[in-house]
């Protein structure tokens, strides 16, 4: 009968925890965010470009993944891949736009040897 208490106390606790942890908040301001760079990703042109493809792709994955895991009613997991989401779609966003700068300035190249060629 010593022991009582805690049981209680302990149940207590374990119910709490419990409780705690699965009132996680859909992560809808992450899920947001992970397909606005997806489709900034998209306009910039990510499709044309391997790398960036590669990643557009995992984060459209990983996006589609989460939607999953929150039907589930597992938010912080879902959290965790809309954050690898998200990195994977600014990561494409970059690489898209580095490609871009990349053509402009080839573009530029040609045209200062065709002047320094004209003269």
């Amino acid at each position: 009968m010593k022991n009582l208490p805690f049981a209680c106390v302990a149940g207590a606790l374990v119910a709490m925890l419990t409780a705690c942890g699965s009132s996680f908040p859909p992560p809808t301001d992450r899920l947001a965010s992970a397909e606005a760079a997806s489709r900034s990703a998209r306009e910039l042109g990510a499709d044309r470009e391997p790398r960036a493809a590669l990643h557009l792709k995992l984060a459209q994955e990983q996006i589609d993944q989460a939607k999953t895991l929150m039907q589930d009613g597992d938010n912080k997991r879902a959290d965790l891949v809309l954050q690898r989401a998200n990195s994977d779609a600014e990561l494409s966003v970059m690489l898209a736009k580095e490609n871009t700068a990349k053509a402009e300035a080839d573009k530029a190249q040609e045209r200062v040897k065709a002047l320094k060629a004209g003269k």
